[in-house]
């Protein structure tokens, strides 16, 4: 992972221990690693529509306003279908690294917090 680091001080600043982030750059790791600990942890077997909500707020955030380079949102958006296949869980930590890799570098292109309103629909 090249932002080991940025994602470390990231979580410790932005994620809660429990619940929604309040920015967007802390939902957006919590939400990859939400989606990694399903996939490596359970195996995907208590996937529902609270992992599709994370997933899909992961592509519209990163992949909607062009802060990503292209090359990036193509990589990006293959390693996001991989894990939207959820019927065959993503056990590598490599895939989700490189996802997190992708949004370090929108994090560091939007330095400045940006306030996350809490999905009232979304209970992981």
């Amino acid at each position: 992972m090249k932002y080991f680091e940025q994602a470390k001080a990231l979580w410790k600043s932005s994620v809660p221990s429990s619940g929604q982030a309040d920015t967007v750059q802390g939902e957006l790791l919590r939400a990859v690693e939400k989606l990694r600990d399903e996939g490596m942890r359970n195996g995907n077997i208590n996937w529902d529509d609270g992992h599709q909500k994370l997933l899909d707020f992961l592509r519209s955030t990163l992949l909607a306003d062009g802060t990503l380079g292209a090359e990036s949102r193509v990589a990006l958006a293959r390693d996001l279908d991989c894990l939207a296949n959820y019927e065959r869980p993503v056990t590598r930590d490599d895939l989700y690294d490189r996802i997190v890799d992708h949004l370090m570098e929108w994090c560091i292109a939007h330095p400045t917090p940006i306030a996350h309103p809490p999905n009232p629909r979304l209970h992981r």
